[in-house]
């Protein structure tokens, strides 16, 4: 299952180059509900304990140790079923749009899911490291190809960022390779290694800089707001959906396992400055005129917040972070998606020239209020399960740092319903006064990511236990080492 996982969208994209037309659209459709298929089928068979499972090991290249070894565990299968879940959402919320070699445009949204599933379900760091650069080459071809203003200039610099911090992991992987007994890049054998403090300092950052670029957080972010804004909207999706989760899983899964002692003596600082990237993103929020903008640097703080809850290293945190990935990938597509349709009926996102909307579009209006209230967490939405669970991590660790990380809920609350009630309340603008309420695939899209902000909001437990047997097994291995050590 896991080898159909990785291979189907590869086929896929190469069937794509070869049709032309409105065909494309519906063949990427069909090609990613047969990816989520998949993945529905590994999810019911999925047995919620510690282990990994659909493992595939294949000899990859001899001479070097090199295994093309996937699988998943609980933790991985969250990040399957947000990847395959977001992309058919992501491809239908396209369809009102006519893109330049639309075979081209689909083909890379599909290569770049197989290097998405490639980061989260590799067991070996080399192939790890191979889904990593995968991912990153297709959406630097969407944002350059079908970008806005000045695209080549931001997805040049977008580009260097994360590929500098790419080569940072790289030499931390390789360095690793080295230091095992059996030249391996094997993930267990990795976990096995005993470095001292020093060299494990130099090892968290090497793979902390490229995670944290990926995310990103405080200071690492400048290259998110311009990228964000200028990709077209369906890379907007991707980038901000799923792609940033990478780094997020690579924390969990990679960087605190291997180098537990160099995340000891850095995760004061680590939080720190995650807490300052919400409070910083969330001020800035607050003036930004261009709604896509704002969304941009709504992101920032809420990944602050997660990447808080995962450094503060307990259950609640790691599960919520865990949790929130989805959720936030579910609520950040919604609202992206929300400002392109009324950017592509008004040509405009600055805020203070709409007005009114929720007259001629009520279904639009009531959609964006429940993503809204998703996004800031309001009770019995998916968004406050992640963000309660992550607050009782971070409060564990240090009450005062989670009293200035709960900035994040209020902040983000004023600066999305005052958005909400200056584009949808109010009087008309003469943009907006001909405006058309959503139909045909908008209103799927829509009706699909409110169901899933309720869904998960009342009923949890569909999520949370798929991941907590591995969370738990992941916590306990890095308490023992740091245990040991002492």
């Amino acid at each position: 299952m896991t080898l159909i996982l990785l291979l189907l969208p590869v086929f896929a994209a190469l069937v794509l180059l070869l049709l032309k037309g409105e065909t494309v659209k519906i063949a990427a459709l069909f090609f990613a509900i047969a990816e989520l298929v998949v993945a529905g089928i590994m999810v019911a068979g999925f047995h919620a304990d510690a282990s990994y499972q659909y493992v595939i090991d294949y000899l990859w290249i001899a001479d070097l140790g090199i295994h093309f070894k996937a699988g998943v565990d609980g933790i991985s299968l969250v990040m399957v079923v947000l990847t395959t879940l977001l992309v058919p959402l992501i491809i239908l919320s396209t369809f009102k749009h006519q893109y330049n070699k639309p075979s081209t445009f689909y083909a890379l949204i599909l290569f770049m899911q197989t290097g998405l599933l490639l980061v989260f379900t590799a067991m070996d760091a080399f192939l790890f490291y191979v889904g990593w650069e995968v991912a990153l080459i297709p959406i630097y071809f969407i944002c350059a190809l079908w970008g806005g203003e000045n695209r080549i200039k931001v997805t040049i610099k977008f580009f260097i960022y994360t590929f500098a911090g790419s080569l940072f992991m790289l030499l931390g992987i390789i360095y690793l390779y080295l230091q095992t007994p059996d030249k391996t890049f094997d993930i267990q054998a990795f976990y096995n290694l005993n470095f001292d403090p020093y060299h494990q300092g130099w090892i968290f950052w090497a793979f902390f800089i490229a995670f944290a670029i990926k995310m990103p957080i405080f200071p690492f972010h400048t290259w998110q707001p311009d990228t964000y804004t200028t990709a077209p909207t369906g890379g907007t999706m991707m980038l901000s959906g799923i792609m940033l989760k990478m780094g997020i899983y690579g924390a969990i899964r990679w960087l605190i396992p291997i180098a537990p002692l160099g995340f000891a003596h850095w995760q004061s600082t680590v939080i720190i400055l995650a807490v300052i990237g919400i409070v910083y993103a969330s001020l800035i929020a607050f003036n930004q005129k261009d709604a896509k903008r704002l969304i941009a640097y709504s992101s920032i703080a809420h990944v602050g917040l997660i990447a808080a809850g995962i450094f503060a290293w307990n259950m609640q945190g790691v599960q919520g972070a865990v949790f929130q990935m989805l959720s936030h990938g579910i609520n950040v597509i919604g609202l992206f998606f929300v400002i392109d349709i009324i950017s592509r009926r008004i040509n405009t996102r600055d805020i203070s020239l709409m007005g009114g909307i929720a007259k001629s579009a009520p279904f639009l209006a009531t959609s964006f209020i429940i993503i809204i209230m998703g996004t800031v967490a309001l009770p019995l939405t998916n968004g406050f399960i992640g963000e309660f669970l992550l607050m009782n991590g971070i409060y564990q660790y240090n009450i005062w740092l989670v009293a200035i990380a709960g900035l994040t809920i209020i902040f983000g609350a004023v600066y999305m319903l005052r958005m909400y009630k200056q584009m949808m309340q109010g009087e008309t603008s003469s943009l907006t006064a001909s405006f058309t309420d959503v139909s045909g695939s908008e209103k799927i899209v829509l009706v699909i990511i409110c169901a899933l902000v309720i869904v998960l909001g009342v009923y949890p437990q569909m999520v949370t236990h798929l991941s907590e047997a591995s969370v738990n097994n992941l916590i306990e291995q890095v308490n023992q080492k740091l245990i040991s050590a002492k």
